[in-house]
């Protein structure tokens, strides 16, 4: 491994804007002193995309494997046929395929240590899964990869890190998946990821109820009374601070949010709307909970607008910098966790203690 870090891309669909937002985002130079990027994908793809969109001043660097990569330019790594065709905008066979071969090599090398972390560019779901992709997404695909009980798919921004507790089900299912235990793995997981991914030594966390109004004391639902707030006691059982539930309405419309280290909503939606309205644009998903380090734009394939070059390039760089973020603070977190005995701090971010009765009140306020 170079003292610079190693960061492996993923291509994504080659009918959305993954090209569009790579190309746009390696184009600048500064990029390259702070790390190699490694894009597995095709040189074929790549030129079609440079062409329809009228790139004209950024071209990969083709190389035969990760053995092979230059430290100060963009490296392309080919993993498809050269009969691969892409068709702009549309699900296609040839373009699940596509998606799958370079994740499939991007991990190899990530496994073995050639790289130091990973960005993934937007798949469509429905597109691997119908040539035979057996995961609901990324992250569900990295825990069966690396052999890892579970994980948290947080979302981060600058002034917001949110974890979703019940990741991508339907709606319908959210309930009877909820337990206790599952509830208390997830805050765990965020609390030793803001430790430490994101140095924060004393982080709190906001619990988000599930029911309007927190469930107005079983009026409105038992999930409240019977799985969020034991799991909350639990986790502060075992040190964490977890604070909550509170309901999501009032929580995100004060801005509650910007006094918290993390939030944990319970499902998608609840968590992904207010965020994204918050920073769409810079907006990162990384994975939490992984022994490897994998970010991605916080949005999808956009279909809608692939080939017009319209594309913003920021939720790309955004993880691209939370990616080499995380491979410092993690290396500094194992330096000075190495002799236990010894009390030390790295606090990026350090806050002045936030106190439970602080923060809660009358729920109408909040």
């Amino acid at each position: 491994m170079s003292e610079k870090p190693v960061i492996g891309i993923t291509q994504g669909d080659i009918n959305g804007i993954g090209y569009e937002i790579i190309m746009k985002g390696l184009m600048d130079p500064r990029i390259y002193e702070m790390c190699t990027p490694v894009v597995y994908g095709s040189p074929k793809v790549a030129a079609y995309h440079r062409k329809a969109l009228n790139i004209n001043r950024f071209s990969f660097t083709s190389v035969r494997g990760i053995d092979s990569i230059q430290h100060n330019k963009p490296n392309l790594i080919n993993v498809l046929d050269d009969n691969v065709r892409v068709e702009l905008g549309k699900i296609t066979n040839d373009a699940g395929e596509a998606s799958i071969r370079s994740l499939d090599a991007a991990v190899s090398d990530l496994q073995i240590g050639k790289l130091d972390a990973l960005i993934t560019a937007p798949i469509n779901k429905k597109n691997v899964q119908q040539v035979g992709f057996a995961f609901a997404g990324h992250t569900e695909y990295l825990k069966s990869k690396f052999d890892t009980h579970d994980a948290l798919m947080l979302m981060v921004a600058d002034n917001i890190k949110l974890g979703v507790a019940t990741g991508h089900i339907p709606l319908s299912q959210v309930s009877e998946t909820l337990t206790i235990e599952g509830l208390c793995n997830k805050i765990e997981l965020m609390h030793k990821s803001l430790i430490s991914d994101f140095g924060i030594t004393r982080p709190n966390i906001a619990v988000l109820s599930l029911n309007p109004h927190a469930g107005e004391q079983g009026a409105m639902g038992m999930e409240e009374i019977e799985i969020i707030i034991p799991a909350i006691n639990r986790c502060r059982d075992n040190g964490i601070i977890a604070i909550g539930p509170f309901p999501s309405d009032g929580f995100f419309g004060a801005a509650s949010y910007l006094k918290f280290d993390g939030v944990i909503a319970m499902y998608h939606d609840q968590g992904l709307i207010p965020f994204k309205t918050l920073s769409f644009d810079r907006g990162v998903n990384y994975t939490a909970g992984l022994p490897i380090i994998r970010t991605s734009p916080a949005h999808g394939t956009a279909f809608d607008i692939t080939g017009r070059n319209v594309a913003s390039e920021s939720s790309f760089l955004q993880a691209l910098f939370l990616s080499l973020d995380i491979v410092r603070n993690r290396k500094l977190y194992q330096e000075l966790t190495k002799n236990p005995l010894q009390k030390q701090s790295f606090d990026t971010d350090q806050t002045d203690d936030l106190y439970i009765d602080q923060i809660e009140g009358d729920e109408e306020d909040i």
